[in-house]
């Protein structure tokens, strides 16, 4: 939780976020996927100062339990001073202790943020989902949160002026933003009609520009000129015996077959699992995780 602190930004974690986007659809399926269409909604988490603090984050947990689909899950709820915005103890279940810092006590807007990442975290558990090293874990369990309709609250959380700042979670505002649209073009949703800050909707726009720059990369037929231009220079490098090799100057590769058939492997732009195709010009592709349909240009 960066509190008064400096928040970073960009996209220093990108690759990891992609790789978890992949792994949640390995893990999940396609159809389990789709059943999170609908995001969390404010009034289900929503927390006024003149709710009671317990029974109130209580209750969003409880949300957050059904939203994720963890009935037979018990969260119990309590406040400390710590270094974190929060910690869950992962045990066999069916209760789990979840500890909130006790800035929330007096900041309870953002208690639904925290505790969306904590339940996250019993619902990777579950599944027995995670990545080596804490800080891969965590920007997973943060892909996760949002991927699945709860992380715009996180983004929501980030506030920053020229004499304070606050965020949650191990993400940029940007990366937030990204995954973010990435949920939005899949589930044509416009989570930014819920941002209180006005922080989140810089970063949720520096976001969707990057998630729409993954849609115009060749040799899909979305790609602008420079990039068909570069695309083709190195498809003839490829095809030409006598600069074996050379390196493909993008996300793409091409790899020769024994029948001497050229083929190009490059990320689904959903959900960024490798996928493989002739090079013949117009085709076509299926991606047979997230069953996108890509048109391409060879």
């Amino acid at each position: 939780m960066a509190n008064g602190g400096p928040v970073e930004h960009g996209f220093p974690h990108l690759e990891t976020v992609r790789e978890a986007v992949t792994a949640l659809y390995r893990r999940l399926s396609y159809d389990t996927v789709q059943t999170f269409s609908a995001s969390v909604a404010p009034v289900d988490v929503a927390f006024c100062d003149t709710d009671d603090l317990y029974l109130g984050a209580q209750r969003v947990a409880h949300e957050l339990v059904r939203h994720y689909r963890l009935p037979d899950a018990r969260m119990i709820v309590s406040f400390r001073e710590m270094t974190h915005a929060a910690s869950v103890e992962l045990t066999a279940g069916p209760e789990y202790f979840i500890e909130l810092n006790d800035r929330f006590r007096t900041h309870r807007r953002d208690i639904g943020a925290a505790l969306a990442h904590e339940v996250m975290h019993v619902y990777l558990h579950r599944l027995d989902l995670s990545f080596p090293g804490t800080r891969d874990n965590e920007i997973l369990t943060d892909t996760a949160t949002t991927y699945l309709g709860a992380g715009w609250l996180l983004l929501d959380a980030f506030r920053e002026d020229s004499a304070s700042s606050q965020k949650l979670g191990y993400l940029t505002p940007e990366e937030f933003g990204y995954v973010l649209a990435k949920r939005a073009l899949v589930f044509g949703e416009d989570p930014s009609v819920w941002f209180t800050s006005p922080q989140a909707y810089t970063a949720y726009g520096k976001g969707m520009a990057r998630a729409r720059r993954d849609e115009q990369q060749p040799p899909l037929t979305a790609a602008g000129w420079a990039g068909r231009r570069r695309y083709a220079r190195d498809r003839r490098h490829a095809q030409d015996p006598l600069a074996a090799g050379a390196a493909a100057d993008g996300p793409y590769s091409f790899t020769a077959q024994a029948s001497g058939q050229l083929r190009v492997a490059f990320p689904c732009p959903t959900c960024h699992q490798r996928i493989r195709v002739p090079v013949r010009g117009r085709v076509r592709a299926r991606c047979g995780l997230c069953r996108t349909v890509l048109e391409c240009d060879t």
